[in-house]
């Protein structure tokens, strides 16, 4: 099969990203002798700083991780929670009944930098003051624009000037927009993470001792007191038309913690596949591969009609569950066991008709009773006009602001076999205001719970939202496992299904498998502001044959050909015996993998 590059193989380790900085950053780690999640730390880091458009310091964050010589995978759950003073009934008083996707009031607790921390203080080696550097001399001495950061300030040139000026201070430098070949700064950010790493090293004590002064610095700190002030004297425009202030305080930032989890898993075809928690919509792809598993998919052409139809029916039902049932576990008894068990697998299996497209949302019964599907405004798959490269449910730009938000993703495998998948996303340079004194904007988790009580992911002080981050790992026999993901909102864990199982059954290379032509499916309330739902749409890159195109549409599926590389952002990183292995999206030219 067509690859757009070479699997990257080698024996001292790989790290595979969406931006050739951070991959590149997380490489000069090990080779100055850190180990995996010293890179990833270093990675994300830089993430923040060159993918402004894509995550930043005020973001959330789920990160798999693999010790190696363990038979298994952690979680570090770096998604905040909802503040205190959010609640129905705060936004009811609001006159609203959606949150809106852009603003203060949708901020919750930024969760990246903790979850960072708390990776590199328990299984990293090295100091804050090493791995966050090359991320202050980008931010400092700049780094190169992408094009998807002109074309995203091009886009709020507007709300910038009139009503962010924080924002513009930063993102207009010299009054306009910045220049595609222009060295682009933002010394600010870089004072923020230059006064953390000073005090935080000046708190002497040991290393553990240093990292958790520094996660108090911006939790309990300088970095929360600038954020209580901003959220309680700004008024900033939001997607409501209105100007509100933030609901997120000081005390909502001290009270919380990143929290280290068990991954939910299943067998698949001799591998373990492992993701987060039911507070991410990652146990879709382990409800996709229980549906799959019996289906014969290696003796389909995994570009053909029947795999294509088989995973996107699949697909269907387990969003249906997503949206019917995930929510912040530790608030909500949420069926997570049987959802992604065997039985009730064998039972939503007989539902896919091989010869037919379903074109009905259908929640599974759990014996609870009939499960409450929230939904948002109905639009026609034929009249939805998007582009699949930027995701399902995020309108053009208006005066308010709103426009696509997208995320960050990384792998990193190093010479020991650790392993780490994360997917940084969150405080977008588009999200809200500036804060003046840090030099980055909050996110806006927050637009992704609901205002009626009835549904599982309601609104309610101190909740996870039930966020669409999510990474992947899964380890086979024999010391094997790979690490891999991609950013894209509702499509994540259709992209990264996908990949898996083209990578598996069909004994594709890393490369070969993120290169072949990509689809997903629409077929759920998209999880973004405004909340529209569209059923039964098809995504599908221009590559696929004329006749596979003809044959689905024939079976029901509304199909809507995209670009011929339009969809997906994948990357994986790998070990197999000695051997490390990588490969990384060529889509938009910006993905990269290094190894050696």
């Amino acid at each position: 099969m067509f690859t757009t590059r070479p699997e990257l193989r080698g024996t001292l380790g790989m790290v595979a990203s969406t931006h050739w900085l951070a991959s590149a950053t997380g490489m000069a780690m090990l080779e100055q002798g850190g180990n995996a999640f010293d890179a990833a730390v270093a990675a994300g880091f830089v993430l923040q700083v060159v993918e402004p458009h894509l995550n930043g310091p005020g973001g959330d964050l789920p990160i798999l991780f693999h010790q190696a010589g363990s038979d298994g995978a952690e979680v570090i759950c770096g998604q905040g929670v909802a503040p205190q003073a959010a609640s129905i009934a705060r936004f009811k008083d609001l006159g609203l009944d959606i949150i809106p996707g852009t603003g203060l009031l949708a901020a919750c607790v930024p969760g990246a930098f903790d979850a960072w921390i708390t990776m590199l203080r328990d299984h990293g080696t090295m100091e804050l003051e090493t791995v966050i550097a090359p991320a202050i001399a980008y931010a400092r001495d700049g780094y190169p624009l992408v094009p998807g950061i002109v074309a995203a300030i091009s886009a709020v040139e507007a709300l910038f000037r009139t009503e962010w000026p924080s924002s513009a201070a930063i993102y207009l430098p010299h009054d306009r927009v910045p220049d595609l070949q222009a060295l682009f700064r933002n010394p600010t950010l870089a004072d923020t993470y230059q006064r953390i790493v000073a005090e935080a090293k000046a708190a002497g004590g040991s290393r553990e001792r240093r990292l958790e002064a520094a996660r108090d610095l911006y939790y309990k700190g300088f970095v929360a007191e600038a954020i209580d002030r901003y959220c309680a004297a700004t008024e900033a425009m939001d997607t409501s038309g209105r100007r509100h202030r933030g609901l997120l305080a000081g005390d909502d930032m001290a009270r919380w913690r990143a929290t280290v989890e068990a991954p939910l898993s299943v067998d698949y075809h001799g591998w373990r596949v492992f993701k987060p928690g039911v507070w991410s919509q990652g146990p879709v792809m382990l409800q996709q591969l229980a549906l799959l598993r019996d289906l014969g998919l290696e003796e389909m052409d995994p570009l053909g009609v029947d795999f294509v139809h088989s995973v996107v029916e699949a697909a269907k039902l387990a969003f249906a569950d997503r949206d019917a049932y995930y929510a912040d576990p530790d608030h909500v008894d949420v069926p997570a066991a049987t959802l992604i068990g065997a039985d009730y697998a064998d039972r939503r299996r007989r539902l896919i008709d091989p010869t037919q497209a379903s074109p009905e949302l259908r929640p599974g019964d759990i014996g609870r009773g009939r499960p409450f599907l929230p939904s948002g405004d109905m639009i026609e798959p034929e009249a939805l006009q998007i582009a699949g490269a930027a995701g399902f449910g995020e309108p053009t730009v208006r005066h308010t602001g709103h426009m696509p938000g997208d995320t960050c993703h990384l792998d990193v495998v190093d010479r020991w076999g650790n392993m780490v998948s994360a997917t940084p996303s969150g405080g977008w340079l588009h999200s809200s205001p500036v804060i003046p004194e840090l030099g980055f904007c909050l996110g806006t988790r927050l637009q992704m719970f609901w205002l009626d009580p009835r549904a599982a992911a309601a609104l309610a002080p101190g909740r996870r939202p039930r966020t669409t981050l999510s990474a992947s790992m899964a380890l086979g026999e024999d010391g094997r496992g790979i690490a891999f993901g991609t950013p894209g909102g509702d499509n994540q864990d259709q992209w990264a299904t996908t990949l898996f199982l083209r990578w598996l059954h069909y004994r594709l290379n890393a490369q070969a498998a993120i290169d072949a032509p990509m689809f997903d499916m629409v077929h759920f309330p998209s999880s973004f502001y405004p909340r529209a739902t569209v059923l039964n749409r098809l995504n599908m890159e221009g590559r696929f044959a004329p006749e596979v195109v003809t044959e689905l549409a024939r079976r029901g599926h509304q199909v809507a050909l995209q670009g011929d590389w339009a969809l997906g952002r994948l990357s994986m990183a790998g070990k197999r015996g000695a051997e490390r292995f990588a490969a990384a999206n060529p889509r938009f030219m910006q993905g990269y993998a290094v190894g050696r």
